[in-house]
């Protein structure tokens, strides 16, 4: 089990993620994170921007997937400009 560290939350809602925990999951400044709340259980999950090589493979799933349930190109363009409509 990873160490345990404390922190506290300031009166603007801030919380310090400590040093070595930031270090240790290699988080910047400006690093983006989910909030999930729950009873007395707050959960952060940090989220970045995909490279470009993980990008292109979520890309080539997403077509597979389309391709095994038999969606075409023109399928997205007419749910596009449904929802375009709807504004």
């Amino acid at each position: 089990m990873a160490p345990l560290a404390t922190t506290k939350m300031s009166s603007k809602g801030q919380i310090v993620i400590p040093e070595d925990i930031r270090r240790r999951l290699g988080l910047k400044t400006g690093a983006q994170f989910i909030v999930v709340g729950k009873n007395d259980v707050v959960i952060l999950k940090s989220i970045a921007q995909p490279s470009m090589t993980e990008f292109d493979q979520l890309i080539s799933d997403a077509r597979k997937q389309a391709r095994k349930v038999g969606m075409k190109k023109s399928d997205i363009t007419s749910a596009i400009q449904r929802v375009r409509k709807q504004k």
